[in-house]
């Protein structure tokens, strides 16, 4: 699928292993990274992506901010505040989070980027309205932004029901 010419996908994988400039981390608002995608950052690319994050929080719920990527193969990970210390959150942090990911990518010229599906694991969000809101604000922002350096976004969800649910919405 390509928005804007930037070519959009989905994949069934692990996010601490792709080969790309920036991974997102689906993070709290003071950046503490102990479970889901946020523990298995930590655990692969070191406690050195947590220190980079925490040293730049708290922040407004939905406010985004780039670390280092540590021992992994991406050049940065991208943290993007989906709830606050109380796990919750709701389809207005997860589209903040996404367009404040969006202009922290571009702000680094970043041009390909990772996500997991924002506010799904420890939040408990539903994959497919997730999906929804991600997409929608992505088209939002490269129709508004039409300088933007992004030219690949690659969806990269960890279980098989998950990669089914994220692909059936963008492919509709």
């Amino acid at each position: 699928m390509q928005i804007d010419g930037v070519n959009i996908k989905v994949i069934k994988g692990d996010i601490t292993e792709q080969n790309v400039e920036a991974i997102v981390n689906a993070a709290n608002n003071h950046f503490i990274m102990g479970g889901g995608v946020a523990g298995a950052i930590k655990r692969k690319g070191g406690k050195i992506i947590e220190d980079e994050a925490v040293a730049q929080g708290p922040v407004e719920i939905g406010e985004a901010v780039v670390t280092s990527g540590g021992n992994l193969p991406a050049k940065y990970v991208i943290h993007a505040s989906t709830m606050g210390m109380d796990f919750k959150t709701d389809s207005d942090k997860i589209a903040a989070a996404t367009r404040n990911t969006l202009k922290r990518a571009d702000e680094k010229k970043i041009k390909q980027i990772a996500f997991p599906a924002l506010g799904c694991g420890v939040g408990g969000f539903p994959v497919s309205e997730a999906a929804k809101i991600m997409l929608r604000e992505i088209k939002n922002y490269l129709k508004d932004n039409p300088s933007s350096q992004i030219k690949e976004i690659i969806f990269v969800m960890y279980t098989q029901k998950d990669f089914k649910d994220f692909s059936a919405v963008v492919e509709s």
